[in-house]
């Protein structure tokens, strides 16, 4: 498969160099470790948010660094999680004396490298506090996890817990508001076609050309159906009506609705992916507060999508129009 690498071995350290290349104003990385922070990390008396996990989600995690959003990112290497070293130093880098919230995607790996090192930072009188998503509704207990995946739901997460950090808010006030969302939000994907790792250099996995998979992961991890290819109407209803059953919404509830691109999507096509998902939501009688459309958490390059749906209230809605800056994401007063 073709890429746009030079050596597999060096394609998360050369991204982040060309992030901090593309951003010098506003991210920093850690030396000699795969973590970008902002520039201005630590924000004395601001409560540090930090995430990370494994590259080839981006623009997740370290797109969204800066203000009223992320303060660490931590980069591992594709699909696999960044070392509890690592994460340790990102933690103790955030920290500007009110302590650290951790934003952990429910994987195996990431969850059991967040616990020690927020141990281990904890023993260097750092307060940490931690969160963990689980926002798929398709599979519990899948190649990676113990419970459901954590995935695009993740970035709601990251915009609330944020801007409540940067309204000054403490870290249990922060960590309550990180838990409404998680609480309050589910997502499901689908994917057309797999994608390339740059070690494999090959699909991941095998999906005939007349072929898609429901309820497919985030790092191409098995989901609910292999079934024939059906219109972008069939996979939006199917997407969403599982993401519906699962909340259990009442009648005139508002929500945030997010159609995510897995990273070889063009948007055209998640255009038409919200414009049945707005519909589905409307004859379920409930109002779409706010709605999204692009690539917030991917999967390389692999053709595909997921929609994202998550009741609001007028708390999370105040917080979710916070102004943030970040390069993949910025709302403005």
């Amino acid at each position: 498969m073709k890429k746009l690498i030079n050596e597999p071995a060096d394609v998360v350290d050369e991204m982040l160099e060309g992030m901090v290349a593309a951003y010098p104003d506003r991210v920093r990385r850690l030396d000699g470790i795969e973590i970008l922070v902002r520039d201005d990390a630590p924000v004395d008396g601001k409560v540090g948010i930090v995430s990370g996990g494994g590259s080839g989600h981006e623009p997740t995690h370290a797109g969204y660094l800066g203000e009223g959003m992320l303060d660490g990112a931590a980069a591992g290497e594709v699909f696999t999680s960044p070392t509890a070293d690592q994460l340790q130093e990102m933690i103790e880098a955030c920290d500007g004396g009110a302590g650290v919230l951790c934003v952990v995607k429910n994987y195996e790996g990431d969850v059991m490298n967040f616990d020690t090192a927020a141990e281990l930072a904890a023993m260097e009188g750092v307060d940490v506090e931690q969160v963990v998503v689980n926002d798929d509704v398709a599979v519990e207990d899948s190649l990676y996890t113990s419970g459901r995946r954590g995935v695009c739901g993740t970035i709601l997460v990251h915009k609330v817990a944020g801007a409540k950090a940067h309204q000054g808010g403490d870290l249990q006030e922060v960590k309550v508001v990180a838990e409404k969302v998680i609480d309050n939000v589910g997502t499901m994907g689908m994917a057309l076609t797999s994608c390339v790792t740059p070690e494999k250099g090959e699909p991941t996995f095998d999906l005939g050309d007349e072929e898609i998979e429901l309820g497919i992961g985030i790092h191409g991890e098995p989901g609910t159906e292999r079934t024939d290819m059906m219109s972008a109407d069939e996979i939006t209803e199917h997407l969403t009506e599982n993401v519906l059953a699962d909340l259990d919404l009442d009648e005139g509830q508002e929500v945030v609705t997010i159609v995510n691109g897995m990273g070889g999507t063009p948007l055209s096509e998640l255009f038409i992916v919200n414009r049945k998902l707005q519909e589905i939501v409307d004859d379920h009688g409930l109002e779409t507060w706010d709605a999204w459309v692009g690539d917030y958490m991917t999967s390389l390059d692999m053709m595909g999508c997921s929609v994202t749906v998550c009741a609001v209230d007028d708390e999370l809605k105040e917080l979710l129009a916070h102004p943030c800056d970040t390069p993949a994401l910025t709302v403005r007063d």
